[in-house]
């Protein structure tokens, strides 16, 4: 697994680097002062926090992981539209980009 963020402190933590690489998750940071490096995890996170954060309350780790997993596969990638890419999910566009090669 990639977790890409940005170069906050929080993120480029000797405690925070350990605890990513005890649970096998590799670091990816975008450049210095670079606001576009992160658009799209800026975009996904914000959506996160709003539809399924902010509105929900987790007892467990386990709760939590089932619910954020169910809204990124089963809502996220696969029903909800984003305008970057013409108002489908993820999964059409990407279907969509196989099935209709680029105009050369």
């Amino acid at each position: 697994m990639i977790f890409h963020t940005d170069r906050g402190s929080t993120y480029t933590a000797k405690r925070f680097t350990r605890l990513c690489q005890k649970m096998g998750i590799r670091q990816s940071m975008g450049r210095v002062g670079s606001c576009f490096d992160n658009a799209a995890a800026e975009a996904f996170f914000s959506s996160l926090e709003w539809e399924v954060l902010s509105r929900n309350e987790f007892h467990t780790i386990m709760e939590a992981q089932a619910v954020v997993l169910e809204w990124c596969y089963g809502f996220y990638n696969h029903q909800r539209r984003h305008s970057a890419i013409g108002m489908m999910s993820p999964v059409d566009y990407e279907n969509t980009a196989v099935t209709e090669p680029e105009a050369a």
